[in-house]
């Protein structure tokens, strides 16, 4: 228990040191980089975005090579049709990843 207390307080004080910037900044700041801060945002967002898409890509792909030696251990004969479906399996959830890189490159573009 104390160790996830640790972790939870130095976490904090990395977010509140992180957070410190925000509060410095001055009234004519806001009003002209109130599209910078739009801009920042959205950046900072696509990249948490990616991030999760990619992890849970990973994630997924794993299990799926996983489970596809799992059949082939307890069924030999079903080799190829297993590796069949792994690969497209796999190709589906890479077109996952593709497709959320795609749509943050579209909402740069806005």
């Amino acid at each position: 228990m104390g160790r996830k207390l640790i972790l939870a307080l130095l976490l904090s004080l990395v977010l509140v040191t992180l957070a410190v910037p925000v509060f410095a900044q001055g009234e004519q700041g806001a009003a002209a980089g109130a599209k910078a801060s739009k801009d920042q945002w959205l950046l900072i967002s696509s990249v948490f975005g990616m991030a999760l898409a990619a992890a849970g890509c990973g994630y997924a792909q794993s299990r799926a090579i996983a489970a596809a030696c799992e059949g082939v251990s307890r069924n030999p004969g079903a080799t190829d049709i297993i590796r069949l479906f792994v690969f497209l399996g796999l190709a589906f959830i890479e077109f996952l990843a593709l497709l959320t890189f795609l749509v943050i490159l579209l909402l740069r573009q806005t």
